[in-house]
């Protein structure tokens, strides 16, 4: 097995090589022991996720005086990232030293919060702090657990401490050193030689391993993470050919090796009910699959449960692009999961950016294997995340309906579209927050908000806010829109964010949305709206969005105008309430 800080140095090449596409961030480490290696580690798995970052390393053992200092070179750049990876190791040298060892950690934990109100003062940044490793000092034994006098029970109230803070700052972000020592083992993440000549308080491998885990942090911030998992279903979700085998005999339940395919699908099913879509790809017979989704009573997985259900007799590449076509996400944002190498080896040749897992021939080693991934890192959850597979079935209706119409217009009026249109307020501001952080391809310029900046943004008297839910007559789409205006000057307003769900594209959204945009400048008497597209990897589909809408290009860097004096609203199927203009306006452009 190659060595994983060998794997991920060899990657560094990659900065010397074409970086289109790449996203740019600035990033800045302060570390208590010797990172040089750690930041080397974490250019090259930044790479590995398109992320080329400009990094800036702290002085040796400075991460307090970084922080207090205003005039530190911490706050010389405006880095998009701060991470803190404070030692274990220093900090039982401090506990050893306390003269109130049970207070040791409520003193800590200050200490850290008063570091954090300072950066939150001076800067911008998303702070991603690594906890600590449970050193255990043997000073007490087992009795450890039961003092509040020894380091374990202190370092541990320490590292709970962290997860509540990371609750109260949005902006904070927890990179679990702990989980991933405890999982990897002291022989691999820790040597005794190196941290006494070389102050390294992890292996060189451990180091790697860490800052992988810290990147997929900084790449769901940015936009980057997994929304679906396909499954296949024979040998997979469960043991045995159902064609062939029967429902009576595929193994599934609580007795034998049928435990780890219902430890698969519990897992399956927490992801789901995180926000995670589970599709289904499968070479059988569609009603004898469904049987068992239906009738098998050691199935924990229901068809209520699965978003796209592709069983048929086509490829398991056909399929995947079928469940990527209806739920219109990106394939690098989907996980396939199949037992046969040569089914996993045909999709990895033909779909370039899914993500397909080597699974164990061992079905008893599928989940740990699987857990031990961290596929499905995440930078936020909102209590929508878990209607989400509601709302693909529903959309699965709203396609069917749309096959027996041969007018579009026909098809639009008849889904009986009911929008609310109103400010961002305390209750929606989570749900914004996460649009900016989540939606990629209708954002037209992936400016990324944490709730705290959206919060600012409400009270701020230069920006205008609007959002948008929808329902229709086959369910509720949630909030599906957000837009944040900026005065510029005394007669143009600057649409500094416009994001929408693509689950409602060729619905006529956007154009009621551009009626809001309107109607907010002619309240406060501005005449031009301005507008900026800044192309990604992923948001190539609304190149020409302002286009559409009637914007003049001003030039060709992405800058556009409209002279609100020359918009001319039209009719539409969609019956607003809220804060608008009127309920007319016509269905123009597509994408």
């Amino acid at each position: 097995m190659q060595s994983p800080y060998l794997a991920y140095s060899l990657l560094v090449k990659q900065l010397k090589q074409d970086k289109t596409g790449f996203k740019n961030i600035k990033l800045a480490i302060l570390a208590d022991f010797a990172s040089q290696h750690y930041v080397k580690a974490i250019r090259a798995a930044l790479i590995s996720s398109r992320i080329d970052a400009t990094i800036w390393e702290a002085d040796y053992n400075s991460i307090d005086s970084s922080i207090i200092s205003e005039h530190s070179e911490l706050y010389q750049a405006s880095f998009d990232y701060v991470v803190l990876i404070p030692s274990p190791h220093k900090l039982i040298k401090e506990f050893s030293h306390s003269s109130s060892p049970a207070g040791f950690a409520d003193l800590r934990l200050r200490q850290i919060q008063h570091l954090l109100e300072i950066l939150a003062s001076r800067t911008r940044s998303r702070i991603i702090f690594t906890n600590y490793q449970e050193l255990d000092d043997g000073v007490f034994g087992n009795y450890a657990n039961k003092t509040a006098q020894s380091f374990l029970f202190q370092i541990r109230k320490i590292n709970f401490g962290l997860m509540q803070l990371a609750i109260d700052y949005s902006n904070l972000y927890i990179a679990d050193a702990e989980s991933l020592y405890s999982s990897q083992g002291n022989a691999l993440a820790f040597d005794p030689k190196l941290y006494v000549h070389g102050d390294l308080i992890y292996t060189l491998d451990f180091i790697a391993i860490l800052a992988q885990s810290t990147s997929k942090i900084i790449a769901a911030i940015q936009g980057s993470f997994k929304k679906c998992v396909v499954v296949d279903l024979d040998n997979t979700m469960w043991g045995g050919i159902i064609g062939d085998d029967g429902i009576e005999n595929i193994q599934i339940g609580e007795l034998g090796i049928g435990k780890a395919f219902t430890g698969l699908q519990n897992w399956l099913l927490s992801l789901k009910n995180r926000g995670i879509i589970l599709a289904v790809s499968s070479k059988n017979t569609d009603s004898v699959a469904r049987e068992v989704f239906e009738k098998h009573p050691g199935m924990t997985l229901r068809m209520r449960d699965i978003s796209v259900f592709a069983v048929n007799w086509e490829t398991k590449v056909d399929n995947i692009r079928f469940i990527q076509s209806v739920l219109n996400i990106g394939f690098d944002s989907m996980v396939f999961l199949d037992d046969n190498p040569f089914e996993r080896d045909i999709v990895r040749q033909n779909i370039a950016d899914i993500t397909v897992p080597e699974l164990p021939e061992d079905p008893a080693e599928y989940l740990f294997y699987l857990q031990s991934l961290n596929l499905f890192e995440t930078a936020s959850v909102s209590t929508e995340d878990a209607g989400r597979t509601k709302q693909y079935q529903e959309e699965a209706g709203r396609r069917e309906l749309q096959k027996s119409f041969v007018n579009e217009d026909e098809f639009l009026a008849g889904l009986d579209m009911k929008a609310v249109i109103k400010p961002v307020d305390s209750f929606t501001c989570p749900r914004v927050a996460q649009l900016t952080q989540r939606s990629n391809q209708f954002n037209l310029r992936t400016v990324r908000y944490t709730d705290d900046d959206v919060k600012k943004i409400m009270v701020n008297p230069d920006f205008k806010t609007i959002t948008v839910s929808l329902a229709d007559k086959y369910g509720d789409y949630g909030l599906i829109s957000a837009v944040f205006l900026e005065k510029k000057s005394a007669d143009t307003i600057f649409v500094d964010t416009w994001i929408m769900s693509c689950r409602v594209l060729k619905r006529g959204v956007e154009w009621m949305v551009l009626d809001e945009i309107v109607h907010a400048a002619l309240e406060s008497g501005f005449k031009y709206i301005d507008s900026e597209y800044l192309a990604t990897a992923k948001n190539g589909m609304v190149r020409d969005h302002y286009k559409l809408l009637g914007f003049e290009e001003l030039d060709a860097s992405g800058k556009y105008r409209l002279l609100i004096e020359n918009y001319l609203p039209g009719n539409n199927y969609i019956e607003k309430t809220g804060d608008y203009v009127n309920n007319k306006r016509s269905i123009k452009g597509s994408y």
